[in-house]
């Protein structure tokens, strides 16, 4: 337990502090939600309409900015060479780096979420099932990020190749997770979007480490 232990404490520090933390991605976030006004125009009948869409899309966008370096700097330095060869299963340890990940970066997004879909123009009464669908959507963004990152380890231009093979990954959360939203807002049955969300943030959170730890081994052998 105290290798666990350590070994969380390690990855949440790196995750917080690599590549600027939340703050890029809560600002990458901030950004979209003040320039899309300037897109569509500033008419308030139209931004609610779309608030809730928007928020969703940028969350997955911002999603994508840290996760290339979520393998990547231990596997330059030789860190996940001793990583995959401690008594930890490499799985474990993956899982760990997401979590981690996700408190970094998932976690403030999550919180931001409301503001920004508020601030576009979406009910305050919406604020409560915006954090909940982004808390969950945060999770699964992370995990199949985190395959992503894992099966671009090594390759050239790791970043785009991450988010190529991670975009596709992230369409079900979002369709999900957008139709439960609209539903909730609409006063229509929304339980069924909100359960699929949580169905998949569920899946990726117990295969997408068996996956991750299979692309790390292929790299490093």
């Amino acid at each position: 337990m105290s290798r666990i232990g350590a070994l969380i404490a390690r990855e949440t520090t790196l995750a917080w502090g690599r590549g600027g933390g939340p703050l890029v991605a809560v600002g990458f976030y901030a950004g979209v939600a003040t320039f899309l006004p300037l897109a569509i125009g500033p008419e308030p009948e139209r931004l609610r309409a779309i608030a809730p869409g928007a928020a969703w899309v940028a969350l997955a966008l911002a999603s994508l900015l840290s996760l290339e370096r979520m393998f990547e700097r231990d596997y330059e330095d030789g860190a996940l060479d001793l990583l995959a060869l401690s008594q930890t299963p490499l799985e474990i340890t993956c899982l760990i780096k997401c979590l981690g990940q996700w408190l970094a970066t998932g976690a403030p997004l999550a919180l931001a979420a409301p503001v920004a879909a508020i601030a576009l123009g979406a009910s305050p009464s919406l604020a409560p099932m915006i954090f909940a669908c982004a808390l969950m959507g945060g999770i699964a963004f992370s995990f199949m990020g985190g395959i992503g990152a894992a099966l671009s380890l090594g390759a050239r231009r790791g970043g785009l190749l991450t988010a190529v093979i991670v975009l596709p990954l992230f369409v079900p959360p979002v369709i999900f997770g957008g139709g439960a939203l609209d539903a909730f807002a609409n006063g229509l049955p929304w339980t069924s979007g909100f359960a699929f969300l949580g169905a998949y943030a569920a899946s990726a959170l117990a295969f997408g480490p068996l996956a991750m730890a299979a692309a790390c081994r292929n790299a490093l052998s």
